[in-house]
């Protein structure tokens, strides 16, 4: 998943780690906290108003960096952000919309 401009940056995470991860976000997605984060509609990255319906979560920390599914470490985001952010952290993107 490394490129040239990111070389080395993964950190090792297993795939029980993943799994476990990925567990916690899926319940952290059907939390009232959740539901009310996400009810304003509006991007986190972008800025973008997209309806509560369009959005994703998105980890801020990727997992695969060893990023963690906690309150502190998700956020509301569009579709195109998030799939443009990938693995990245914020410090390493800028999203196109802004």
């Amino acid at each position: 998943m490394a490129d040239a401009r990111t070389p080395g940056f993964l950190v090792e995470v297993d795939d029980a780690t993943l799994r476990r991860e990925r567990a916690k976000a899926r319940e952290l997605r059907a939390s009232p906290w959740w539901k009310r984060k996400r009810a304003s509609g509006v991007c986190h990255w972008c800025g973008r108003e997209v309806g509560a319906a369009a959005l994703t979560m998105d980890h801020v920390v990727p997992l695969v960096r060893g990023g963690r599914s906690t309150k502190g470490n998700v956020v509301p985001a569009c579709k195109p952000c998030n799939d443009e952010k990938k693995y990245r952290l914020p410090s390493e993107w800028t999203p196109s919309g802004r």
